[in-house]
């Protein structure tokens, strides 16, 4: 089984004939398989006996999202190397499938992963990755066509999900189930009642056009896809995910157990420069757009300035305040917000929401898996407490209260 390194193009249009979606369902489903899983594991061994100690690279994988601003600034702003690492040029995958295959290879070994993949990763495919700090909170929304005005619209149509196991999948389910609709997956020309919404797995990157071509009625992603279809015209922001589960962590920083074994000298580095990266983005968030913009010499992400600056800026989200998208202007937030630490509350959380969240494959796992045990087992936080030590503790993230918290779902 071959792992491209890097896609070969990012779709611009929704008549796209790459046929990857299913085909990535699929392929991340037959992990589940040790047969499948084997060829993979192969290819991680081999390329952990090339190196030694700390001398391994930092080999990061990434999707063309803001939620990878943590490791890209890291990588733009030599971090790394600020730690006495090596680095190698960022990969961006097209895909989360394609992601998590190179991930299990060993291609790349730093990852933004979605936090509920990495729950189906260690439990669903055993695959020992663990999760040592969040990468970012909130930054997604539900974005719809002009023409909808409310959650309960979305009734006998279809919306896009990234993948069944992200945040963007429960929150959305959420939302329909507070307003009476029953969240179906069917061929797209399957028939639907009035209060079924029908829900695909699309890649960020087909969406703006899925939605621009009414191929689909609305989707839930990350931004800044969201931010693209404002100004596009061709999509508003109908609910931020952060404005229905606070503060919640979408991408979390995410390596193999493996290396935390072997390597913890070069894990507290790798932490050490992801947890200074946010640091400096929240107080750069100018600076943080034009870095990841697609004229930056990095060339990190294809978006324009306009609309990374759009999703990074705190004063825009004040707009969303005042015209009443945002419904919990009390919680204070920002459309996209960084602070590290993975509190056990929200990894318990996040196990009780999938358990009543549709998803495609065999999720007997979540049946059995104990929420509280997953919070320890899943997240090994020695790292990035260290880390948020060393610049300052919690309250240089804007956060009070220490090291706990009780998770809020408007």
């Amino acid at each position: 089984m071959s792992v491209p390194d890097r896609p070969t193009h990012i779709c611009a249009s929704s008549a796209c004939n790459c046929h990857l979606t299913r085909r990535d369902v699929l392929r991340l489903g037959a992990l589940s398989a040790a047969a499948a899983m084997a060829p993979l594991l192969k290819m991680r061994d081999a390329r952990a006996q090339s190196f030694k100690g700390d001398d391994q690279p930092v080999r990061i994988g990434y999707l063309p999202i803001t939620d990878a601003a943590t490791l890209l600034v890291a990588h733009g702003r030599k971090l790394y190397e600020a730690e006495g690492l090596r680095t190698e040029p960022p990969r961006l995958f097209r895909s989360w499938a394609q992601l998590v295959e190179a991930f299990i290879a060993g291609q790349v070994n730093v990852i933004h992963m979605l936090s509920p993949a990495t729950l189906w990763l260690r439990y669903g495919s055993k695959f020992p990755a663990k999760v040592v700090a969040w990468n970012h909170m909130s930054g997604s929304a539900l974005t719809v066509r002009p023409d909808i005005d409310a959650v309960s619209d979305l009734g006998g149509k279809v919306v896009a999900i990234p993948f069944w196991y992200s945040v963007h999948n429960v929150v959305l389910q959420r939302l329909l189930r507070e307003n009476s609709l029953e969240p179906v997956s069917r061929p797209r020309d399957g028939g639907l009642k009035d209060n079924e919404v029908n829900l695909i797995v699309l890649p960020p990157a087909e969406m703006v056009s899925a939605a621009a071509n009414k191929g689909i009625a609305g989707f839930i992603v990350a931004d800044p896809f969201n931010a693209a279809a404002e100004s596009l015209g061709v999509g508003k922001v109908l609910r931020f995910t952060g404005d229905v589960w606070k503060d919640h962590a979408c991408c979390v920083l995410t390596l193999a157990e493996q290396d935390i074994a072997q390597r913890p000298e070069w894990v507290q580095r790798v932490t050490n420069a992801a947890v200074k990266a946010q640091l400096w983005i929240r107080g750069n968030e100018s600076e943080t757009a034009q870095l990841l913009a697609r004229d930056a010499p990095g060339k990190y992400t294809p978006h324009n300035l306009q609309v990374l600056d759009k999703v990074l800026s705190s004063a825009d989200y004040r707009n969303y305040e005042a015209s009443g998208v945002v419904r919990h202007k009390d919680w204070g937030q920002r459309r996209i917000d960084f602070q590290p630490y993975p509190f056990p509350s929200y990894t318990e959380e996040l196990v009780r929401s999938l358990r009543l969240t549709r998803v495609e494959g065999n999720a007997e796992f979540l049946q059995e898996l104990d929420p509280a045990f997953a919070a320890r087992d899943l997240v090994d936080d020695r790292y990035v407490r260290r880390a948020i030590e060393d610049v300052g503790g919690l309250e240089a993230f804007g956060v009070r209260g220490g090291w706990t918290r009780s998770e809020v779902l408007g």
